[in-house]
């Protein structure tokens, strides 16, 4: 039986610790595969520790910011992490890449997938990601496209919680607990050197969402205690056979 897999796209190389690390670690240790794309490294706009370091050069940013990644990403248990490397502020997303993007859809398969919310006016490196997404997986959805090619099926996609989410129109309809893998999240949090000043303020978005789960799981007559969460936005109806 083949295991059951999940994509997520992440604009730059800490992006996906923040928003969605909880989620990768649960659905690790339940046997998923989860592949990460990172589209760039965040190198320009996302690495100010970094460059106010006496003789830093963009690769050396790059290079760093890459090590960081990969030391997260194996904390949360993730085996594919993949690098596009297509710069930042502003991330430009080519053809080319969408392309590439779209054949990493196909091989991987996933059962869902993760991006960025629709509206980020802080950072529209974010919100471009998140349409590029959604344009990608329609590609990916098309017969015609590379045509020989397995298609992609309609995996839903879930947008994760951005910065200041009460600016971004952004509706958190599923939250996640992820109490039983915080510590790993925690520790992948803390592989980001290069964006301390955010450790705590995610730390404290989870503590505020596992209230939020506990709440909206059956309040406090009743409610399945959570200390830590995530919430996630989906794009697509959901079908089921049961509320």
């Amino acid at each position: 039986m083949s295991r059951k897999t999940a994509l997520i796209v992440s604009a730059h190389s800490a992006d996906f610790v923040w928003r969605c690390g909880g989620a990768i670690a649960l659905h690790e240790e339940r046997g998923y595969d989860v592949t990460v794309v990172c589209l760039s490294y965040g190198e320009r706009g996302e690495s100010a520790k970094l460059w106010k370091k006496e003789g830093m050069t963009l690769e050396t940013v790059k290079t760093e910011r890459r090590k960081e990644a990969e030391a997260a990403a194996q904390a949360l248990g993730v085996k594919d992490i993949r690098f596009f490397d297509l710069g930042d502020y502003p991330l430009d997303m080519t053809r080319e890449a969408k392309d590439r993007l779209v054949d990493v859809m196909r091989e991987v398969q996933p059962s869902f997938m993760m991006s960025h919310s629709q509206w980020d006016p802080y950072n529209t490196d974010h919100m471009y990601v998140s349409q590029w997404t959604l344009e990608c997986r329609a590609i990916a959805q098309a017969w015609g496209h590379n045509p020989g090619q397995k298609i992609l099926g309609a995996p839903q996609v879930y947008l994760f919680e951005p910065h200041q989410s009460e600016q971004m129109n952004w509706k958190p309809d599923t939250f996640l607990d992820i109490t039983s893998v915080w510590e790993k999240k925690w520790a992948a949090i803390q592989c980001m050197q290069g964006q301390e000043h955010l450790w705590h303020y995610y730390r404290n978005v989870a503590e505020n969402r596992g209230n939020h789960f506990q709440r909206n799981s059956g309040g406090q007559s009743g409610g399945r205690a959570c200390k830590y969460a995530e919430g996630f936005q989906s794009v697509y109806p959901r079908t089921v056979d049961e509320l």
